[in-house]
């Protein structure tokens, strides 16, 4: 399941390390947020070579603006606490999307 992130300081040991993290930025007034949800559990447990965090945009709003986090749900891959993927807000709709761009990343 997703681990979730509430202080920068969580954050910023999430990212550090030498194994992929992903970060889903989220809201609890998002509806895509939501529906997002409603299909990433499959999906997580299936690409478990990553650890996966969760982040209130509103909890964590200077980490979103840091790293782009313009639109939610996006989902942000960290390594060595450089961030090497996202996956913006608009592609987030669908499993298929969320999988593609994992697949990408595993290329």
């Amino acid at each position: 399941m997703m681990k979730p992130i509430t202080t920068v300081e969580q954050f910023n040991e999430a990212i550090a390390g030498e194994d992929k993290a992903i970060v889903k930025f989220q809201a609890g007034w998002c509806p895509d947020c939501t529906v997002l949800d409603m299909f990433i559990g499959p999906i997580v447990e299936k690409y478990d070579t990553y650890t996966w965090y969760d982040v209130d945009r509103d909890v964590l709003p200077e980490i979103a603006e840091k790293y782009e986090v313009m639109g939610i749900p996006s989902l942000l891959i960290f390594q060595n606490g450089e961030k090497t993927g996202h996956l913006h807000s608009a592609y987030t709709k669908t499993p298929e999307q969320v999988t593609e761009f994992l697949d990408k990343d595993n290329e």
